[in-house]
């Protein structure tokens, strides 16, 4: 047996956001529409983190994989990534593994793209200015997304940490066509010009104070994925029009949800495959909740082992 292994770079270079975004998409309207078999993720907690088991096989593009992902906030303090794994990409006929894949990136490129699909779908079709809280690793990704599928010109930082916020604002101006960045030092002003607002945190409490969030405002809300866990204030959450990637998933996770009674009006995939309306007004407040799900892994380590036999990238391991 021969096993293409693929690390972070090779797998960056096998599905950039623009082309992620639509594979995303794919992922999305399988799920939703009863064609992906899509378990609940196992947890298993330990005393500094915990560690994820996410399999899934989605039936209509015959993609399968399983996700090991691990949740560690300490590991920054050790320079290492908090949200490590790997991924298995499993061929449906036979059950044998193709490849395994670095998981960070992989996680951190899928959930880009998802809160750029939603940014395409629910925000206003020119929206322009982004706040971003979290400047972490999901907070590029995040960033990299919406400039995929919005003419961005302004993104305004918000993250406890200086290096961390003065690092991701200094890469940001190092893109082709970047925006002008700031670090947000009055958050009430900079959420009063936002179209969309990003969080992107670990936070168990609300980020930002929801009076400030402005009609028409679209915020992606990807960092909370437990029931203790809340970015996103109850104020916003019972205006807003709330999608989700999964009603199950996020109605067992999401504190943002579970917290705050938020009654969740689609799925993102209901909405990609035209039962359920996208943005209704350029007044409307919408919500996007993402706890993320494996057929999104299943999608992005698809597209990514098939590009990379094309071109010839990763390791061949014999087992």
């Amino acid at each position: 047996m021969n096993l293409r292994v693929l690390g972070a770079q090779e797998v960056e270079a096998a599905l950039p956001f623009r082309e992620a975004v639509d594979v995303i998409a794919e992922a999305f309207s399988q799920f939703s529409a009863d064609q992906a078999t899509v378990p609940l993720r196992t947890r298993i907690e330990t005393e500094l983190g915990q560690t994820l088991i996410m399999p899934a096989y989605l039936h209509r593009s015959r993609w399968m994989a399983v996700k090991i992902v691990s949740v560690y906030p300490e590991n920054v303090a050790l320079g290492l990534p908090t949200v490590p794994g790997i991924v298995l990409v499993i061929d449906p006929d036979t059950g044998m593994p193709k490849a395994m894949m670095d998981g960070h990136s992989l996680t951190a490129i899928r959930t880009g793209a998802a809160g750029a699909l939603a940014a395409k779908l629910l925000a206003r079709k020119d929206a322009a200015s982004v706040v971003l809280f979290g400047a972490g690793t999901q907070g590029w990704a995040q960033i990299c997304g919406v400039l995929a599928v919005r003419s961005i010109r302004r993104v305004w930082i918000v993250d406890p940490n200086p290096d961390f916020r003065f690092r991701l604002a200094d890469r940001i101006r190092g893109l082709p066509n970047a925006p002008e960045v700031s670090i947000a030092e009055n958050i009430p002003e900079a959420l009063a010009q936002a179209d969309i607002v990003i969080t992107a945190t670990t936070s168990r409490e609300p980020v930002f104070d929801g009076r400030f969030i402005q009609s028409g405002t679209h915020i992606t809300a990807v960092g909370a994925f437990r029931r203790d866990m809340q970015e996103v204030d109850a104020s916003v959450v019972q205006k807003a029009r709330v999608v989700v990637d999964s009603r199950e998933a996020c109605l067992a996770e999401a504190g943002d949800i579970v917290q705050t009674g938020a009654i969740i009006a689609a799925e993102i995939g209901e909405i990609v495959n035209g039962t359920a309306a996208g943005r209704r007004s350029d007044d409307e407040i919408t919500l996007f909740k993402s706890v993320g799900i494996a057929a999104q892994d299943a999608a992005a380590a698809a597209a990514v082992l098939e590009r990379a036999e094309r071109l010839g990238l990763g390791q061949m391991v014999a087992f």
